[in-house]
């Protein structure tokens, strides 16, 4: 073997203007996404699926919603995902040449509170399966503890992390999925009974804003893959094919154990040698939290271009853990995921209209110096708006003053209304127009 053949296993850059090293080839991403698509989150979040406004949907109606929901977000991440790529520039970062330097912060703080939350919940969930595990035996301190300061390892080594997770960890991911798979397909299903399609496209919508949540992440990673293609595919296929395995299964178990997703976890350690491949659910589930410490850690380089990111790293793995520490349940999932879709879902827009059709074209301006674009915050708004008239949540305070304007509007949401797709459209009418405009 020549030198040039030799794998390149260079760490991610230090600071923000290094060049990063194009290490990743497409079994590493795909890997990566898949472990990604498994989450034990994802198996209680199905819960939402089939019970999306508080009435049941069929069985087939969750798959498809499942399916759907998956896959045309895993689209949309795949567009952020080869624009990473191409430019070599962490996710934040690529933002620059859509708002300008400045406004970029405005989405890069909003990524570090997503990131941060979905790094508590990860953190949350992991001591909750290790409950299940040990009928409460170790205590909830040691495991947060235990599981920050591995996720925080994993972080300020990340091209280390997703290599050994290619190699190690999705072959026994993969092992217990399949038997998971079969061990609950030999079983009995309860259907759900007075069931309702009404609620399909918020099941779509809740399925797709888990998907969307790595807009503002997938660029972090893919800027270290060797195509744009490359990127996009491995992303698409690996995150597909695992959420909706993962949906799947959380919706089977939910249904064994009653509709009761309390009780989720009892129906996996309920089979035969089921703690034995759950405890590898569990040990996987510390590489959802280190991709929240390490993008947290990325998104703050945009404001702090010269801060070595293992600090940063070090620090947001810190915080992640101490602020897990108190909490116990998910009651506000529902509501984080609304509002995960309603920022996200009209900025990819955005991101890739302009990107492909507009200046990204011709190259974007990713420095310091970065011009301010105030105007393409207006498709992001209007896509944002979008989607609160169609979807507004379920915080009262928050969702009645969008109902009031949906009344004002003359706008009644039906089992057809989609705000993900309906917002995501908005935004990228308004921005095809801009570009044509600028163009013109």
């Amino acid at each position: 073997m020549t030198i040039a053949d030799k794998p390149d296993r260079r760490e991610a850059p230090l600071v923000l203007d290094t060049e990063p090293p194009r290490s990743l080839g497409f079994t590493d991403q795909a890997a990566f996404w898949l472990n990604l698509g498994v989450s034990l989150i994802g198996f209680s979040g199905a819960a939402v699926v089939l019970t999306p406004n508080g009435s049941h949907l069929p069985l087939t109606g969750a798959l498809l919603a499942t399916v759907v929901g998956t896959v045309i977000g895993a689209a949309m991440v795949a567009g952020p995902a080869a624009i990473g790529s191409r430019t070599g520039a962490p996710a934040m970062a690529v933002l620059r040449g859509l708002f300008g330097t400045r406004l970029s912060y405005v989405p890069t703080v909003a990524n570090i509170v997503q990131c941060i939350g979905w790094g508590v919940y990860e953190l949350t969930v992991i001591t909750l399966g290790v409950s299940a595990l040990t009928h409460d035996r170790v205590p909830h301190w040691i495991v947060i503890i235990g599981a920050g300061v591995l996720s925080t390892v994993m972080a300020i080594w990340p091209l280390s992390a997703v290599r050994a997770l290619r190699k190690y960890v999705s072959v026994a991911v993969a092992i217990a999925l399949i038997y998971f798979t079969i061990q609950l397909l030999r079983q009995p299903v309860p259907l759900p009974t007075d069931t309702s399609w009404s609620g399909f496209w918020p099941a779509v919508d809740s399925t797709l804003a888990v998907s969307i949540s790595f807009v503002p992440l997938a660029a972090d990673y893919t800027r270290h893959s060797r195509s744009a293609r490359t990127a996009a595919g491995a992303t698409v296929v690996g995150y597909s094919v695992a959420q909706v395995w993962c949906y799947l299964l959380g919706i089977l178990a939910i249904l064994q154990a009653g509709g009761n997703a309390d009780h989720i976890f009892d129906t996996f350690l309920g089979v035969t040698a089921g703690w034995l491949f759950f405890a590898v659910l569990v040990l996987r589930e510390s590489d959802q939290s280190f991709a929240n410490i390490y993008s947290t850690a990325m998104s703050i380089q945009n404001l702090l271009p010269r801060v070595d990111r293992r600090l940063l790293a070090s620090l947001v793995g810190l915080v992640v853990t101490l602020l897990a520490l108190p909490v116990r349940d998910f009651s506000n999932y529902a509501n984080f995921l609304v509002l995960i879709g309603s920022v996200f879902v009209p900025l990819c827009a955005v991101l890739v209209v302009d990107y492909f059709f507009g200046r990204g074209r011709t190259g974007w301006d990713l420095t310091e110096s970065a011009p301010t674009r105030p105007l393409m915050l207006l498709p992001w708004a209007i896509g944002f708006v979008t989607y609160q008239l169609f979807n507004p949540g379920y915080i009262s305070w928050w969702s009645e003053f969008w109902i009031k304007a949906q009344d004002r509007l003359g706008i009644h949401p039906g089992w057809w209304s989609s705000a993900s797709l309906y917002s995501f459209l908005a935004a990228a009418a308004v921005t095809a127009i801009l570009v044509r405009f600028r163009r013109g």
